[in-house]
């Protein structure tokens, strides 16, 4: 029989994939703790946690464990007209980590359907309330995902560009820098005296697509401090910056005002299983509890709150708040740091930053001399059993929690191997 590389090109259509350029996929067989294993046995560490999911590495033992025991008593439940266990102990147990105004889960699928219902809480919260605001605010180079509500909001057009013409309104800010917030603040000053803006969609701290630009809670804070004197809802994409990844359980927690709203998915399941959560206050439920039918939130998805998924969500909360992991996580912001002094001044980088867990470097090159440079130089980390993705000229690290040292030191030493031959 042919490899799964080779029969994989029969039928499947890859994401984010021109399969006329890329038409051949690297076949991996199995994954623990941070390697992966391709169907030759070559291992990989996985430097990015396979899209920021992986945090407490692969097939972990613990949640591997309670979600076989849960797999033996409830698999799978409607959840419109039913309950169960799974989905009361994970509301209970994600609203202690949560900001503390944050008071109602809205379950779903994966990230891009929990923005999307974030994008639709905030639209029709004003609908219901009788006010015309149909414009949504979001930072210059955004992503949010896939969908029509998502798209609209995200600000990449390579994603885009077919569809645009079918999206809801939505007007740009600029990401906020110690040199441009006060005119940032003056502009959506006068622009909310229209007083037709419905929400505000915004990556705190770390814009993840738009190769790991990083910007400051201060200058955020006063964005969304100013927008919610206005009666803007604000909604807060935690998709990737959830769970610990900032160094604090959510990005949101490194500013004093929260937000109305908070997208979660990827590490919410560590990786597992897929599904998502949007959360809310109070008051924006409010808007929605009614005698009149039509003002209900009807929006759902048949695998809602599925027992499994609520299950391995529940177990990677319990890692999240343990002592190991909360160490393990402090280990890996000193490590980038020190990485970080060892190769900031080299002539060939031309930018670091680090948010958290996250830390990302700027190739001092000229992107166009090089050719394919994101395939060129992921192909060296893949040749030297390192897994990194870059996005252009950009090289970020969002690796495990549970990656040694001598694992994180790999990671390290194949980056700086590259400024050897680039």
């Amino acid at each position: 029989m042919k490899n799964i590389s080779e029969r994989d090109k029969k039928h499947i259509w890859h994401p984010l994939t021109q399969h006329k350029l890329h038409s051949q996929m690297l076949g991996i067989t199995k994954a623990k703790g941070c390697v992966l294993y391709d169907e030759e046995g070559k291992e990989y560490i996985d430097g990015i946690s396979s899209w920021y999911t992986s945090v407490y590495g692969h097939c972990n033992d613990f949640i591997i464990e309670k979600v076989y025991a849960q797999m033996q008593q409830l698999d799978q439940v409607v959840f419109s007209g039913f309950t169960h266990e799974p989905a009361v102990k994970l509301s209970e147990e994600l609203i202690k980590i949560l900001p503390s105004n944050q008071q109602k889960l809205f379950f779903s699928d994966n990230g891009s359907t929990a923005t999307e219902i974030g994008i639709k809480m905030a639209l029709q919260y004003h609908f219901n309330k009788g006010e015309k605001k149909n414009v949504f605010l979001a930072f210059d180079d955004a992503f949010h995902g896939d969908t029509f509500g998502a798209m609209s909001v995200s600000g990449l057009s390579v994603y885009n560009g077919p569809f645009e013409d079918f999206f809801i309104a939505v007007e740009r800010v600029k990401t906020p820098t110690q040199e441009n917030i006060s005119s940032i603040l003056e502009q959506l000053e006068q622009r909310l005296q229209k007083n037709d803006i419905a929400g505000f969609i915004y990556e705190p701290l770390i814009q993840g697509a738009a190769a790991m630009q990083m910007h400051d809670p201060e200058g955020l804070e006063k964005i969304v401090t100013l927008l919610k004197s206005y009666g803007v809802i604000t909604v807060a994409d935690e998709v990737m910056t959830g769970f610990g990844k900032t160094g604090k359980y959510f990005a949101s927690d490194h500013l004093s005002v929260k937000p109305d709203v908070m997208c979660m998915s990827k590490a919410l399941t560590a990786g597992l299983v897929p599904m998502a959560v949007t959360s809310c206050t109070q008051q924006i439920y409010d808007a929605f509890y009614s005698n009149e039918i039509s003002k209900g939130l009807f929006h759902g998805h048949t695998y809602t709150a599925n027992p499994l998924a609520c299950t391995a969500a529940l177990a990677g909360i319990a890692l999240l708040k343990s002592e190991e992991i909360q160490q393990n996580i402090q280990r890996i912001i000193t490590s980038h740091k020190k990485f970080d002094a060892e190769i900031k001044n080299n002539p060939k980088v031309a930018r670091t930053r680090q948010t958290g867990t996250i830390y990302a470097l700027d190739l001092n090159i000229e992107m166009e001399r090089y050719g394919n440079l994101r395939d060129k130089l992921m192909n060296h980390f893949m040749q030297n059993g390192v897994f990194l993705r870059p996005l252009g000229n950009t090289i970020y690290i969002s690796a495990p929690y549970v990656i040694t040292k001598e694992q994180m030191q790999k990671i390290y030493d194949t980056i700086k191997s590259v400024l050897t031959i680039i």
